[in-house]
């Protein structure tokens, strides 16, 4: 079980960090991930994370505003985002798969959170 949280309401260049917490104890075997979706738009994917924490995949236009880590320890996987614009306004998912890797996470996951809702006011 995936939940996120972390969301909320901002300006225009503020910045915002998600979490999503993972229920179990296998949360290392699992590529993490976000996604995002804004009204009327399809899901699009976000960023992926590696099981070990040690590569990143980021959707191409946001990497650099956005940084994705996880810790383990605490089955937490967290979604810096800054200098947010109101094109990132969006509900955001997190998603897991034990067999995706970071660059195959973007077409897909096992199992998924029930999102947190960002709006970013200009």
């Amino acid at each position: 079980q995936l939940q996120a949280s972390g969301g909320g309401l901002v300006q225009a260049g503020d910045s915002l960090t998600l979490s999503c917490a993972a229920s179990g104890r296998t949360f290392s075997s699992y590529t993490m991930g976000w996604f995002r979706q804004a009204p009327g738009k399809e899901r699009e994917f976000v960023a992926a994370i590696s099981k070990s924490g040690k590569s990143t995949h980021y959707r191409t236009p946001l990497e650099g505003r956005f940084t994705l880590s996880r810790d383990n320890a605490k089955n937490t996987v967290y979604l810096q985002m800054n200098s947010l614009k109101p094109e990132d306004t969006a509900v955001y998912y997190c998603a897991a798969d034990p067999f995706k890797v970071i660059t195959t996470l973007q077409y897909g996951a096992d199992y998924w959170g029930q999102g947190t809702q960002v709006t970013v006011s200009s």
